[in-house]
């Protein structure tokens, strides 16, 4: 069975560069990927961006608006999924969808992203990759608005988080 895990980092350069929120897939298939994020106007969920092997792409233009962000991602070719227990709407199809409440009395899927914590940072690179092992889940802080519990017959896996030495610098 294939296991995911995202490895999270701070995206730097000696030039200055655009402020961004990025995407790298580093496995050997192609992802699907959606991101969602609280601005001013509240919760939006975005997708899909599909990435091919081996590559990156900036997924949000410009200075973040947000600290956390929220992914979700799924192996087109081989199955499995990075995903979390922040659950956020989306649908099969392209989507820019307001607000993440009664996703399925809106038509919407019921989705369990993973959270990234991008420390403020203005610029942030999500890395996906595969592995064997599985990282500790962290809980969210009760009160939440995203943690809730997983509907009967829901599927779950271990959330993301940044292993020590794996940030980028």
């Amino acid at each position: 069975m294939l296991s995911i895990v995202a490895i999270l980092g701070l995206s730097a350069s000696a030039t200055p560069a655009a402020a961004d929120f990025r995407l790298c897939n580093n496995t050997a298939s192609r992802v699907g990927v959606a991101v969602g994020y609280k601005d001013a106007d509240g919760w939006t969920t975005e997708g899909w961006w599909n990435l091919p092997s081996r590559t990156c792409e900036t997924v949000l233009k410009g200075n973040l608006v947000a600290r956390f962000y929220y992914v979700y991602a799924i192996d087109y070719d081989r199955g499995g999924e990075w995903m979390g227990p922040s659950y956020m709407c989306t649908r099969d199809k392209e989507f820019t969808i307001r607000g993440i409440g009664d996703c399925l009395a809106r038509g919407f899927e019921r989705t369990g992203f993973f959270e990234v914590d991008t420390g403020e940072q203005r610029a942030w690179t999500v890395q996906l990759t595969e592995t064997s092992e599985q990282p500790p889940q962290k809980p969210l802080p009760p009160g939440n608005p995203l943690s809730t519990t997983p509907p009967a017959g829901a599927r779950t896996a271990p959330g993301a988080t940044v292993p020590p030495g794996n940030q980028a610098r």
